[in-house]
């Protein structure tokens, strides 16, 4: 895709809220939040004046544009710049899987599809796979049918569901789980549309899918070598 990114926040769980109200304001949805526990080092935090902080996680779609706000933002109202408060970046995402899914999480975003992937010649892809909470098995399933390796589920809540009837024609769970699962990119397409044909819209999971590039790795050295064999 053109200019479509995967936008991660980190911030002290305290100031969630502030965060989701920004966010809110400029248009974007946040497709999934999670908890987390920041872990810098005792001398930082002594140094810092800090105690070690609950973090909340939110994921969430953008343009270039919005990011150019939300940086903006962040930066002027937020603060985030302050040690202790949070930070913010983007991963640029090569597909969604589904036109209504993409106006979903766009949530009236101005975009113009492109061409597909934002970085070239990348082996494999991060696929994100964020569906009601109970379907993580389905979707392993349907991944490793399509030749897919191991994943890892990650449990959340969904928020800015409201919107989901807008562009879905109808509402979502707000208990999620997103899988991260490694693919070579040469089966992404098909592993991505295995996903969707058993855990898609018109499933119980209701999944969304989206790929992102990876650039390098370490820990697939099999998957590396049968690519080298095939070569």
């Amino acid at each position: 895709m053109h200019e479509l990114y995967l936008m991660v926040s980190i911030v002290n769980r305290r100031q969630a809220g502030r965060f989701y109200d920004l966010y809110a304001e400029l248009g974007v949805t946040l497709g999934m939040v999670t908890l987390g526990r920041g872990t810098a080092a005792s001398d930082i935090l002594d140094y810092f004046g800090l105690a070690a902080a609950e973090k909340a996680i939110f994921a969430s779609v953008v343009t270039e544009e919005t990011w150019k706000a939300v940086k903006c933002n962040l930066q002027k109202r937020m603060h985030i710049d302050v040690p202790g408060t949070g930070i913010a970046f983007i991963i640029p995402i090569s597909s969604i899987g589904g036109k209504k899914q993409l106006q979903f999480l766009l949530n009236g975003q101005a975009f113009e599809k492109g061409e597909e992937s934002t970085l070239k010649e990348t082996r494999y892809e991060l696929l994100l796979i964020i569906a009601n909470q109970g379907y993580s098995e389905l979707i392993m399933d349907a991944a490793r049918a399509a030749k897919a390796g191991g994943g890892t589920v990650i449990h959340g809540k969904g928020t800015g569901m409201e919107a989901a009837e807008k562009f879905l024609g109808f509402s979502l769970a707000s208990e999620k789980e997103a899988v991260l699962i490694v693919v070579p990119t040469a089966d992404k397409n098909a592993i991505m549309q295995a996903v969707m044909e058993k855990a898609g819209l018109r499933s119980k999971a209701k999944a969304i899918a989206l790929s992102l590039p990876v650039t390098s790795t370490a820990g697939l050295r099999l998957t590396e070598a049968e690519w080298t064999a095939d070569d």
